[in-house]
């Protein structure tokens, strides 16, 4: 199970309904609903096993809700973000945070004040829970997304101990998440990608899954070091994220197979090393990722091939998950529509589940590489208990 840890209500408030709502739990649900900033239409086919994670329907304008309000404070960056965010066009655990924080930014650097106000009445007044709400019910925050949130909260909470002029703790914000982005982000993954070519050797044969920014990063790394590599791209439907990834290593010169999920086990036996990134790593060393990666993971294991997970920390988690039915995350059922199920709403014992998430248990993780290095999965709590407050736990 998991608990909500959305964030505050201001900067020391209390608890919003943030994006790690634990959606099982009822008076949770009633609660965030009552401090919604929009209304979205509830799916009507859900498959009951998932029916409490939310599911909307296809909006017309989200937009239009808030153009209604009488004191509406989404600030335009925000509302635009939200709306990219419902299309699904921007996808992806690092670049939903990159844009996120450059939201919040521009709304840092909007703040509209009194001459004679300081930094302790702008950490007072700057309300970052309607916007975060706004988000959240455009699409749901990662766990990367919202440990950002909460150390830019307390970012903000630390202006109210200090002696500043409101432009100075302006650039003060403004500054940290430059920092936040440049070392959490873009430095890790280089990390990430050196000491994770570092483990591949000339004639591996490497399988990877779906998209992810660090695995993409080692294996033009790998490459660009003169490591002779093949790489296999998986990919499954609806996303196919795989072609992107597939199109980025064959314009770099890499030797590549694309094939989809279905036919793991008919690629597996020359596998050498799987690659895979991550949603979030959890202290119980499981990994949440793309639906799909417990499959190859599972596959992996049973070949016994190691699996290596690339992640950055600002993904670590205190939580425990155990599978990914309490929490996840579901996406548009229309997305898996065929010219055969075109007609499927009206089929009455008919529904269509698009995951968007699953576990993959820690027994089937040989190694994690971070930006502190290589580490086994049984680490995670002793990262997140050693370096606090660097990844912003």
């Amino acid at each position: 199970p998991t608990s909500s840890e959305g964030g505050q209500a201001k900067s020391g408030g209390s608890a919003a309904p943030g994006g790690r709502l634990q959606y099982d739990d009822p008076k949770a649900l009633e609660k965030a609903k009552k401090s919604q900033v929009l209304t979205r239409t509830e799916g009507q086919k859900k498959v009951p096993w998932f029916s409490h994670l939310p599911q909307y329907e296809r909006e017309s304008s989200l937009s239009q809700q808030l153009s209604q309000r009488q004191n509406n404070i989404i600030h335009p960056e925000v509302l635009k973000l939200g709306l990219k965010f419902a299309d699904w066009l921007i996808v992806g655990g690092n670049s939903r945070t990159i844009a996120l924080l450059h939201a919040f930014m521009q709304v840092v650097r909007d703040y509209q004040h009194k001459s004679e106000e300081t930094a302790i009445d702008m950490a007072r007044n700057l309300d970052l829970k309607p916007m975060i709400s706004y988000l959240v019910a455009c699409r749901p925050l990662s766990i990367g997304m919202g440990n950002a949130v909460r150390w830019l909260k307390g970012k903000i909470s630390h202006l109210r101990v200090t002696q500043m002029s409101v432009q100075e703790a302006k650039d003060f914000i403004c500054d940290e998440i430059d920092t936040y982005i440049t070392e959490k982000i873009v430095f890790a993954d280089r990390i990430i990608a050196k000491h994770t070519a570092g483990k591949l050797r000339d004639g591996d044969v490497v399988l990877v899954y779906a998209r992810s920014t660090a695995v993409e990063q080692a294996l033009l790394k790998a490459h660009g070091d003169g490591t002779k590599i093949k790489v296999i791209v998986v990919d499954s439907r609806p996303k196919l994220e795989g072609k992107q990834l597939l199109e980025s290593l064959v314009k770099q010169g890499l030797r590549c197979t694309y094939v989809m999920l279905n036919a793991l086990s008919y690629v597996m036996p020359e596998v050498t090393k799987v690659l895979i990134g991550a949603s979030a790593l959890l202290s119980n060393g499981s990994v949440v990722s793309r639906v799909g990666t417990a499959s190859v993971s599972l596959m992996a294991k049973q070949y016994n091939v190691p699996v290596m997970v690339c992640c950055e920390t600002y993904k670590f988690s205190e939580k425990v998950m155990l599978d990914c039915i309490c929490y996840n995350e579901l996406g548009d059922p229309d997305e898996l529509q065929t010219k055969d199920l075109t007609d499927w709403r009206d089929v009455r014992d008919m529904k269509l589940l698009n995951l968007v998430y699953d576990l993959t248990p820690i027994d089937f993780i040989a190694l994690v590489v971070t930006e502190l290095g290589h580490l086994p999965p049984t680490s995670v709590p002793v990262v997140i208990r050693e370096y606090r407050k660097e990844v912003t736990l």
